[in-house]
């Protein structure tokens, strides 16, 4: 069977303003989506196996409120104590209970307002690097020449760049499309099957990752998510 054709949309909970009722409503349906997904079990599985040593700094680009970078740290915490992890969005969604939350692990969150593409000015000359990025359910929001920058700029934050997207195939889609189901709102109801529409399947990411001297490892991982990893060969 023909793989599905990849088609972006605007989603719609993207130009919602944070506190509009819809809006917090479909960031509250996401914790739902991600445990569906087993994304949190994944990408903590992908950041244990690739990150050979324990990182001091983590970016997490696209981190809308903070939550799924917190369910990772619950899972990573005892093993990674210390961590400073910088949450990137275009807005500061993470509240002062998720911050409190993270400080509870041992873990510093600071949440940094800004486009992921002007990311080396936000963060400034000084600033000494990250261990690690990674992204959840961000990436398949870029296509084309914007994905490819996207990914070169990554590839220059740290050694080891992990992401969780929507895999694309008829069955994410059909459960997608069954979210309204378990009481999930008419934001997600538009934008979860618009996401499965423009995730990723097969080799698709590594096809645009054109930073050289990395590693590449990309597969379906469970039954609704595409696991992407990226290595820098030698470390640093």
């Amino acid at each position: 069977m023909a793989p599905l054709p990849r088609r972006l949309v605007t989603e719609r909970l993207d130009v919602l303003e944070p506190a509009d009722p819809l809006a917090m409503g479909s960031r509250r349906d996401l914790v739902l989506v991600n445990r569906l997904m087993f994304a949190g079990p994944i990408a903590a599985g992908l950041l244990r196996r690739h990150v050979a040593a324990p990182p001091r700094r983590i970016l997490e680009v696209g981190a809308g409120d903070g939550r799924f970078a917190l369910h990772l740290a619950k899972r990573l915490a005892e093993r990674w104590p210390g961590v400073e992890i910088v949450l990137l969005d275009r807005q500061d969604l993470v509240t002062a209970e998720t911050r409190r939350a993270f400080a509870a692990l041992g873990w510093l969150a600071r949440p940094l307002a800004a486009d992921v593409f002007a990311l080396p000015g936000a963060l400034g000359m000084g600033d000494p690097g990250f261990d690690c990025v990674f992204a959840n359910l961000f990436l398949h929001h870029f296509e084309g020449d914007a994905l490819r920058r996207l990914l070169r700029l990554l590839a220059q934050m740290a050694p080891v760049v992990i992401a969780t997207e929507p895999h694309r195939d008829r069955a994410s889609l059909l459960a997608s499309r069954l979210l309204g189901l378990l009481g999930a709102n008419a934001v997600t109801r538009h934008d979860a099957p618009a996401s499965v529409r423009a995730g990723f399947c097969g080799r698709e990411l590594s096809a645009q990752w054109e930073a050289p001297g990395f590693a590449l490892h990309e597969a379906r991982h469970g039954p609704f998510t595409q696991g992407f990893a990226a290595v820098r060969e030698g470390g640093r």
